[in-house]
């Protein structure tokens, strides 16, 4: 039987958790639950009154709940986070905790598609409700639609190339598999660069599938709206995309241009930075490969 720890290894736990200052008598969220381990300790450092609501749309990370009558499991997407906490009653909240991307389960597990080590079928959501997965994107999507997916979400020079040739190919037969796939790209995955092109590759599509940088600016959006005034947000990404996002937004409270001037000529900002950029040991990245690619940023609001 596979435990929570086995689940997903939290990466950057004790600082991802320091970062929220926690108050005993808080209010905090976890949007990304996965295995608990980021809930647990926030439930070890908050008193009989404290609250924790924790967000996860991966049907597999229901089996990890935790029985304390302190925390709440939200089987959503953190992009409802507004709806969700005022459903429960919840209109601030003091800190709030995310540790984007992939579990550790849902790479290990071959069927959800998202390992380049397993053959699968082109699945790759993170939510059996979605109705878009892999196999629509590769085998529905025009040049247009795939050449955007793989430059803006894999930031591959070869974009144009790999469209064509996926289309190419689904005349003659509809691609299945992650193996199939392979097959038809196989010549831009020669074998001294394949593991890094083929990682960017299935980063696009699983970016595409799970409308994951929407997801992520409506996360951080409704973030400055429920955070009380001097509440935390904590942000662990994992690719470029995810942290150029969130650095400006924790910035300037936008995705893109600059805040507007006062009458004084100063920016309003709506966080304070309380840390610069956080990165594993190598000792943590040792024990847990995952870790080697994350960036912890913490914000507070002003």
């Amino acid at each position: 039987m596979m435990t929570a720890m086995d689940y997903h290894n939290p990466v950057l736990l004790t600082e991802t958790v320091d970062g929220l200052n926690i108050k005993p008598d808080g209010v905090y969220v976890d949007v990304t639950f996965g295995g608990g381990g980021h809930s647990k300790e926030i439930l070890k450092r908050l008193g009989v009154n404290g609250k924790l609501f924790a967000f996860d749309q991966d049907e597999d990370a229901l089996a990890n709940a935790l029985p304390d009558e302190r925390f709440t499991l939200i089987h959503e997407n953190f992009r409802y986070l507004k709806r969700f906490l005022r459903f429960h009653g919840v209109k601030k909240v003091d800190g709030i905790l995310a540790d984007l991307g992939v579990s550790s389960h849902q790479f290990d597990v071959p069927e959800r598609g998202f390992s380049t080590r397993f053959d699968a079928d082109l699945d790759m959501r993170m939510s059996k409700r979605n109705e878009l997965d892999a196999y629509k994107v590769i085998n529905e999507y025009d040049d247009a639609e795939l050449r955007r997916v793989f430059s803006d979400y894999g930031e591959l020079k070869s974009a144009p190339a790999l469209a064509r040739t996926i289309v190419e190919a689904r005349e003659k037969k509809a691609i299945h598999t992650t193996d199939e796939l392979k097959k038809v790209l196989a010549k831009y995955l020669p074998e001294k660069v394949k593991n890094k092109v083929l990682a960017q590759i299935y980063q696009a599509i699983r970016i595409e599938v799970n409308q994951e940088m929407e997801a992520l600016k409506a996360f951080l959006e409704q973030s400055l709206e429920v955070l009380n005034p001097g509440g935390r947000l904590s942000v662990i990404s994992y690719h470029s995309l995810e942290d150029r996002l969130v650095k400006r937004f924790m910035k300037n409270g936008l995705f893109e241009g600059e805040p507007e001037r006062d009458f004084f000529g100063n920016y309003s900002v709506p966080f304070k930075l309380v840390e610069k950029l956080i990165v594993p040991t190598e000792e943590e990245i040792k024990v847990n490969n995952r870790a080697r690619s994350a960036k912890l940023r913490i914000a507070e609001k002003i």
